[in-house]
């Protein structure tokens, strides 16, 4: 123990997690570490969700704000959104328990940039922080933290919080030291300075946090392990989305517009993701570098082969072989990859510097090209903008990619109107579906239109969009972003009535057209 806990004064302080717990009370504001299920403590959240029930057995009344880096897990969203234990949820989640809390009204939630939330907290918008619950690999002999493997806002959290307590966890290798970059440079206006971040692999910081030992109320060891989720295997679509994703790069590349190892990549979390990880990896491109928030394999396996040469970011999420990778050539990766806190991996002064290429998924995008990340039917929230809109609205390029259908498609992701604004067409260069790519530069709001129906819209669906974009187009209030207000919606409303965007006329529309085609042809 004494070798990851090398520092005396906090060497006495270890204690079980039930009673680390007691020094968080009802109504505390608690800043958890944690981003996108690694790094988060996992043995605190859930003693605090049995102390929660305990007293709400006794008719005590017991909940806190939970403030984050990004999504966790299950023995944190998910223990306390089960005690019933959270007032307020920030800035990001994924759990499905907490999902349902929220759209049912019983846990207030607030969606945010991710580069925003620690000026928001710094700013005292929030309120107090009151509590810190940080995972750390180790604590030096000088009393410094070593992050675990995601940063997120943990350096705020330390800063600001009154209490500390921290989760030594066993599990994770100490050959992470090294491989952060933690910044102490940042101020609110008038006293900002520049960001001196150049390129992605410039180091502006240290590679530990500071913290008070003073502050520090409570040290748990753990060796419970990261949420590392496997991937589901690659199917046509993903494969489909990605190929075209590719072939944009290397036709940017050939005009010009691009060089040819590109510019720092970001991406967004999930399969397509991955799939494109796993397309650029098949493809002549090399040399590349990574500016982006998340690791997952796909990115994790272009490292280990050379086509990345090196990657910033703020957090792992890896399946249980990429974990395994991780661990058994740390010594190697750490030379490789540099992981931030969130205020600088998402921060759009370096970000705009250098011209990352943004790639992100999307629940639903309208023929004009505005994009819905966030909510489903308008009002129901998944997860949360995370920091696509940090890198679309700042990127060099903002593209976003998706399968042109969803629920075995029942439903459009291509709509007259989206039902909810995240990015609107102004951030929003390019669309790209398993049916093609339309890049949006240079269009006016009609050709947009047509461009994303003729290229991006699944067949079944081309009817329907063309017979409203002409309908529109010729009867619109105004004709520079035609739209039926009356009818912009009836999609959406129709898919919560009968469980799909189709109505039997436009399904006879299509049969009617399929036909012709057989006539024609034949």
């Amino acid at each position: 123990m004494s070798e990851r806990i090398a520092h005396p004064q906090l060497l006495s302080k270890v204690m079980s997690a039930d009673e680390a717990v007691r020094f968080i009370h009802a109504g505390d504001n608690v800043g958890m570490s944690g981003f996108t299920g690694s790094g988060h403590p996992k043995t605190v959240p859930p003693a605090l969700a049995r102390r929660i029930s305990a007293a709400r057995e006794t008719g005590r009344e017991f909940r806190v704000g939970v403030w984050t880096g990004a999504s966790t897990a299950p023995e944190l969203d998910g223990a306390l959104a089960e005690a019933d234990g959270i007032e307020l949820r920030i800035p990001y989640q994924s759990d499905p328990i907490t999902r349902g809390r929220i759209n049912d009204g019983r846990m207030e939630y607030l969606d945010i940039h991710l580069s925003h939330v620690a000026q928001s907290v710094w700013q005292g918008f929030f309120g107090r922080l009151d509590v810190a619950v940080i995972e750390v690999v180790g604590i030096t002999a000088d009393g410094e933290l070593i992050p675990s493997t995601s940063v997120g806002n943990n350096k705020t959290w330390l800063d600001l919080a009154d209490r500390v307590i921290l989760e030594v966890n066993e599990s994770q290798p100490l050959g992470l030291l090294g491989m952060h970059d933690i910044y102490y440079g940042t101020a609110l206006p008038p006293d900002r300075r520049p960001v001196l971040i150049n390129a992605p692999g410039d180091r502006i910081g240290q590679t530990t946090f500071r913290c008070d030992p003073e502050k520090v109320v409570a040290v748990v060891r753990t060796s419970d392990l990261d949420r590392n989720t496997a991937f589901s295997p690659l199917d046509d679509v993903s494969r489909g989305i990605a190929g075209h994703f590719v072939d944009f790069l290397q036709h940017e590349v050939r005009r010009g517009r691009l060089p040819e190892n590109l510019l720092p990549l970001q991406s967004g979390v999930g399969n397509v993701a991955n799939a494109v990880m796993a397309a650029l990896g098949e493809s002549d491109l090399h040399g590349l570098t990574a500016y982006t928030e998340v690791i997952q394999d796909g990115m994790l396996d272009l490292i280990r082969s050379g086509t990345i040469t090196v990657a910033s970011a703020t957090a792992f999420s890896l399946s249980p072989d990429g974990a395994k990778t991780l661990l058994d050539e740390i010594d190697d990766l750490r030379h490789k990859i540099i992981l931030r806190t969130q205020e600088i991996s998402n921060h759009p002064e370096v970000i705009r510097r250098l011209g990352v290429i943004a790639n992100n998924s999307l629940i639903e995008a309208d023929i004009y090209g505005n994009v819905n990340s966030t909510h489903v039917m308008g009002s129901r929230i998944q997860n949360g903008i995370g920091g696509s809109g940090d890198f679309a609205r700042n990127g060099y390029l903002a593209t976003f990619v998706t399968p042109s259908t969803a629920k075995g498609g029942a439903l459009s992701c291509i709509v007259p109107m989206v039902t909810h604004v995240d990015h609107t067409e102004h951030d929003t260069d390019v669309l790209i579906t398993e049916y093609g790519v339309a890049d949006l530069r240079g269009l006016s709001p009609r050709k947009r239109a047509r461009r994303i129906i003729d290229n991006c819209a699944h067949p079944d669906f081309r009817p329907m969009l063309d017979d409203y974009l002409e309908r529109a187009t010729a009867g619109a209030w105004g004709r520079h972003t035609p739209q039926l207000l009356g009818e912009a919606f009836s999609w959406h409303e129709r898919f919560m009535e009968t469980g799909t965007m189709r109505p039997e006329s436009a399904a006879a529309v299509s049969e009617a057209e399929a036909v012709v085609t057989d006539l024609l042809e034949g």
